[in-house]
């Protein structure tokens, strides 16, 4: 199982947005540059974001790219639904009724959901300003 680099980059993004103050706004470019990619893509990735309610996006030239939710409630899982969707990741092909692969499969992606929802980004992100300061 793996997820698409553009989770990985709206990952890395949102916990770089939450280390900032909460009205500062980040352009595309700085987050770019962060990530050593193009804007066009990665704006791309903030437009998901946005759709998703997680980011606020300001236009204009001193416009730019601020968390949009209380910080403390934005999980990784949040994130990952923005890009990714919310599909399952298994879907049996052979359809029949009390499949037991397809039970555990969806067994453990529930874990993994569960997990993922309780990772919060603001976690990440004190952990990371405190690796910094060090």
């Amino acid at each position: 199982m793996k997820y698409s680099n553009a989770t990985n980059y709206a990952l890395h993004t949102m916990v770089y947005l939450t280390t900032q103050q909460r009205e500062k706004l980040v352009g595309v470019q700085e987050l770019a540059d962060m990530q050593r990619l193009s804007p066009t893509y990665l704006s791309k990735i903030l437009t998901k974001l946005a759709k998703a309610g997680l980011i606020e996006s300001t236009p204009g030239a001193k416009g730019g790219y601020k968390i949009s939710r209380t910080k403390q409630d934005i999980s990784f899982l949040d994130v990952i639904h923005a890009i990714e969707g919310e599909t399952s990741l298994f879907d049996c092909t052979i359809h029949h009724e009390g499949c037991l692969i397809e039970n555990v499969m969806r067994e453990a992606e529930e874990n993994m959901k569960s997990e993922l929802q309780s990772k919060l980004l603001v976690d990440i992100a004190k952990e990371a300003e405190m690796n910094q300061k060090s």
